[in-house]
């Protein structure tokens, strides 16, 4: 490897992460333009640098310079001045304007610049304002510059230093030396850790009361990405113990501070159990819920029930005719749940696959119609929303369309970024939202507040599917408050009886071991293999050529499915291997490499976080344009359709043709998707899954991941692995405890109902 040091000009940024500041430079000077990479934070097109570090052979992009160090160089010559100004780093001057004020003033340009701004007047095409423009920008970066220089001493990055100077001005230089801790609150990438590692520098003592509150705050944070909406009060003091190296008793301290300041709630639920702690959004969100809840269904109780009983008999014969005409016939469990879904506000419709849940709505549906009422469909994703589509015959859209999401929305709901509100709620009479496991409490509050008083909202879901990825447990404390109608259907109809899925998926439930009749089956098969490199064999010829052929579908919509990101059988050794085989490399298809991720023409890839300002756009006949929005989701799947290098842009398509363009720089949102985790699996159906089991840690041996992975195929199943894993995983109970107080919100409002009542 040949060593070098280089010093010239930024000619273009290539590639940028802001995440991680790995970036891909064009560095050129009077010989020579040379492709850098390695971590360059904030560093801009325009800047004077000198780089060291050694030349190396990309098997893609050919001889690279891999940066070891390197250092910005002021502009110190009447080129390089010129060069700085025409940029971009000073707006509104572009290369010939540069070059006309650098001609008159010379090596003295920054100096009139910034003591005699005037002069500029004295280049044509330059009025007052513009001098007053050009003036200002140049001292901004001054003072910019001189802050990122004392940052650099705090060991923090340009871009996060830019960040910290917009948001700051001067007073960041009073705020790292009492409370850097602040930065947490107030500026986005910088968490806890962060902060604690520059207050560290900046002399800030362990058990500064700045500290052990955001250390506590930050805790309640990671709880709530874990998916809790509360601790009790002993989980989260130890949670911060083990964070902040401190004891309990100068935590609890600033616990009770931060209770005081209304910086977080607390709650006892019960006399005798544990003191919650919530954040102010979380607790926020539950009461509303709570409370929005209480209204839709005392609407129907106080306006007509007494009607609907009086009528039930002329209801179950108008059930009964829809049957008749429709060939559909309900058993007595699901004509009950018709009628509770026509008699209450909320109700909820659960059960297993092969129980019903699609020929009761469908029933449902047709009665609603003949009452002539306004009905929407939703559900939580894309992929749940077109199966909801197909199998009830009526246009669902996702929750967010629904509320007609903007770019403005975030992930605590209230409906703030929607559309549809309590200002401009919904327009339905009756509203019908399928897999509501998937679906968080934030979610949840927006759309109870675009709900109007009078709408029925009918909520269907598996309470045995693993959890929303975001915090709540909303369908399982709804239906353990006990407070609305539910309707649990267990009988498995003939048809699915059939099915070896729906009865092993049935088996796994109840913690049964599942039967394998390979030989017989005709949908679900185990193959044991303790080898990982005779797996992967396995799964590519079954994902590329068996699998396909059998259930009569595209490579691309066979899904692997694995409980674990990384290891043998993780998400990212899995996608390296199906993308060689699914969709290799050919002097037709483009690629973009983006951090660790090698992404082509023809992938198949997923959102990776909600992005509410991503706007996409569906194209009809002729290329025209017929619809635009905004909005792409975590578990969002799509192909790369182009990867344009000159305008630095990846086209992706998702489902129901919106078609995303994302700048290279956003690339670290997408992941490839051939292999995806079971949590992210959620709501979606396949025609065939691949679900490795080998080298399962055991935090993930639990009866619902299982359960979740087979009951996502409609056509085959394939396990392959250790038997003793998949064992395990049938006889563990679900061990991602949730902690959530939806449950006790409801309890509240039905005391309160009961005192009005009295």
């Amino acid at each position: 490897m040949e060593r070098a040091v280089i010093q010239g000009y930024v000619d273009r940024v290539i590639f940028e992460n802001p995440e991680n500041g790995y970036a891909v430079l064009a560095v050129s000077n009077d010989k020579i333009e040379v492709t850098v990479t390695g971590r360059f934070q904030g560093i801009e097109a325009g800047e004077r640098v000198r780089i060291e570090g050694v030349y190396k052979e990309h098997q893609s992009y050919g001889e690279q310079l891999q940066m070891e160090s390197y250092e910005i160089l002021p502009p110190d010559d009447c080129k390089s001045i010129e060069r700085y100004l025409g940029s971009g780093a000073v707006k509104g001057v572009g290369g010939k304007l540069a070059a006309r004020i650098v001609k008159k003033f010379g090596e003295d340009t920054f100096r009139i610049i910034e003591e005699e701004p005037e002069r500029l007047k004295e280049i044509k095409g330059i009025s007052e304002r513009i001098a007053r423009e050009i003036a200002e920008q140049v001292y901004e970066k001054k003072e910019m510059r001189r802050a990122m220089l004392f940052l650099q001493e705090y060991g923090i990055t340009d871009k996060l230093a830019v960040k910290i100077y917009e948001r700051y001005g001067d007073g960041l230089y009073d705020m790292l030396r009492t409370n850097p801790y602040k930065m947490a609150e107030d500026i986005d990438g910088v968490g806890f850790k962060r902060a604690d590692e520059i207050a560290k520098k900046a002399g800030i003592l362990v058990d500064s009361e700045y500290r052990i509150r955001c250390g506590l705050l930050y805790a309640l944070s990671q709880a709530l990405s874990a998916g809790h909406t509360c601790l009790p009060e002993n989980i989260l003091i130890q949670n911060g113990c083990n964070l902040l190296g401190l004891s309990g008793e100068e935590i609890a301290v600033q616990l009770t501070n931060l209770i005081m300041e209304h910086k977080i709630i607390t709650r006892k639920e019960t006399e005798e159990g544990p003191l919650f702690v919530y954040s102010p959004a979380s607790y926020r969100a539950e009461s509303q819920c709570a409370a929005l809840l209480k209204e839709l269904d005392m609407c129907f109780f106080e306006e007509g029930q007494e009607r609907l009983s009086k009528e039930e008999s002329m209801i179950y014969d108008k059930i009964q005719k829809i049957e008749d005409e429709s060939g559909l016939v309900l058993d007595e469990m699901q004509r009950e749940a018709v009628l509770k879904a026509i008699r209450h506000g909320v109700m909820v419709l659960t059960g297993g696959p092969g129980t019903g849940k699609t020929t009761t709505i469908h029933i449902m549906l047709k009665y609603f119609e003949r009452e002539q009422m306004e009905i929407e469909l939703a559900a939580p994703t894309g992929r749940a929303a077109k199966r909801m589509s197909e199998a009830c015959g009526m246009e669902a859209r996702t929750i967010h369309r629904l509320l007609e999401v903007s770019g403005a929305a975030d992930d605590e709901g209230g409906g703030k970024g929607f559309g549809r509100n309590a200002e401009y709620p919904l327009e339905a009479d009756v509203i019908i939202v399928d897999e509501m496991s998937m679906v968080d409490i934030f979610l949840f509050q927006a759309l109870l507040s675009a709900i109007s008083r009078g709408t029925r909202l009918i909520l269907v879901g598996d309470m045995d599917q693993l959890p929303s990825v975001g915090p709540g447990c909303v369908l399982k404390d709804l239906i353990e408050s006990r407070a609305y109608s539910v309707a649990m259907l267990h009988k498995i109809f003939r048809q699915a009886a059939e099915s070896d899925i729906v009865m092993n998926a049935h088996r796994i439930h109840d913690g049964k071991p599942v039967r394998i009749h390979n030989k017989d089956s005709r949908d679900f098969y185990f193959l044991k293999r303790n080898d990982p490199n005779v797996i992967y064999n396995n799964i590519v010829q079954l994902v590329t050529d068996k699998l396909p052929r059998y259930v009569k579908a595209s490579p691309l919509d066979i899904q692997v499915l694995t409980p674990m990101k990384k290891g043998a059988m993780g998400v990212e050794a899995l996608n390296g291997i199906l993308q060689r085989f699914i969709n290799p490399p050919g002097k037709e298809k483009k690629e973009r490499l983006a951090g660790d991720t090698l992404f082509r023409e023809g992938d198949k890839v997923m959102q990776t976080k909600n992005n509410y300002k991503l706007e996409w756009e569906v194209a009809g006949p002729y290329n025209l344009i017929i619809e635009r929005g905004q909005g792409v989701f975590n578990g969002d799947i799509g192909i790369i359709k182009e990867i344009n290098e000159y305008a630095s842009l990846l086209l992706v398509e998702f489902d129901e043709g919106r078609q995303v363009h994302y700048r290279f720089e956003e690339l670290d949102e997408l992941e490839l998707a051939y292999a995806i985790t079971i949590h992210k699996s959620q709501g979606s159906e396949y025609p065939a899954v691949v679900v490795p089991l080998l080298g399962v840690p055991g935090l993930l041996t639990y009866r619902n991941l299982l359960y979740t992975a087979v009951t996502r195929a409609k056509k085959c199943v394939t396990i392959l692995g250790d038997e003793g894993i998949m064992e395990n995983m049938i006889a563990g109970e679900n061990k991602q405890k949730r902690y959530t107080g939806l449950c006790y919100r409801i309890g509240e409002m039905e005391r309160m109902r009961g005192k009005e009542k009295d």
